[in-house]
């Protein structure tokens, strides 16, 4: 149930045209809670970057200059995703891009399909909103995610509002802020959580009076009836039932 959420900046759209990854940004879940772990590098892409993509993510040719290559992170890059889900909105912009990176490093680096399992958001959401506009923008706005600090597209923001968003969308949100967030900080708080101090005392075990005990056997036996043998609760531990 390890997951990772994944999203990158690059210097243009078309990867055959020569345009590279600038920025990378995971996020992990583990049975779809935060862990705290992120990957997040910026990295100089040895080119220019399109004026039009400096629009959308911010990201200038100066900023990225003293960076790191993508050839000093794919080892550290790896060994955060493999192994895991890794949820991508848009995967195929993403992983065409991650495998020609990949591949000018040499054939022995492989695939992102060779170290993890790929699921695309944008064509999970397509499925369940059909008709629809399915941007990350737009599925903030359907699950009430809050993307008001996204001004600019980042890989790492963008990484874990798109966390929110899937897990929204797949069952639930549950917030991916470690329960660090004050209460009332609208729709991206994390859950409520009340701690237990060590020292409290038991809390009481009140026992079932006769009649009581009578009625609940008599309910388990039309429920074996009804089952045709023993019902589940009969074979649970004494512990448990007492």
């Amino acid at each position: 149930m390890r997951q990772i959420i994944l999203d990158t900046e690059t210097t243009g759209l078309e990867p055959q045209e020569g345009h590279r990854i600038i920025e990378i940004g995971c996020y992990e879940l583990d049975r779809r809670r935060p862990t705290g772990r992120q990957f997040h590098e910026y990295l100089n892409p040895d080119r220019p970057v399109d004026p039009g993509a400096v629009e959308v993510h911010g990201l200038t040719d100066a900023f990225l200059a003293d960076k790191p290559r993508f050839a000093d992170v794919a080892q550290a890059l790896i060994d955060f995703v493999s192994g895991a889900e890794v949820i991508i909105h848009n995967a195929p912009f993403d992983v065409g891009f991650l495998d020609a990176e990949l591949g000018r490093l040499g054939a022995a680096w492989g695939q992102m399909q060779d170290y993890c399992v790929v699921t695309d958001s944008l064509a999970l959401a397509r499925s369940r909103h059909p008709g629809q506009r399915n941007s990350l923008d737009a599925l903030c706005k359907r699950y009430r995610v809050d993307n008001s600090s996204r001004t600019l597209h980042g890989a790492l923001l963008d990484a874990e509002i798109l966390g929110e968003v899937y897990l929204a969308m797949t069952g639930g949100q549950v917030g991916l802020t470690l329960g660090t967030e004050e209460p009332g900080n609208g729709p991206r708080q994390a859950e409520a959580r009340r701690d237990v101090a060590e020292d409290r005392k038991p809390l009481p075990v009140i026992q079932p009076t006769a009649t009581e005990q009578q009625l609940h056997e008599a309910w388990l036996e039309r429920l074996d009836a009804a089952a045709d043998g023993p019902c589940v609760w009969r074979n649970l531990p004494a512990e448990v039932t007492t």
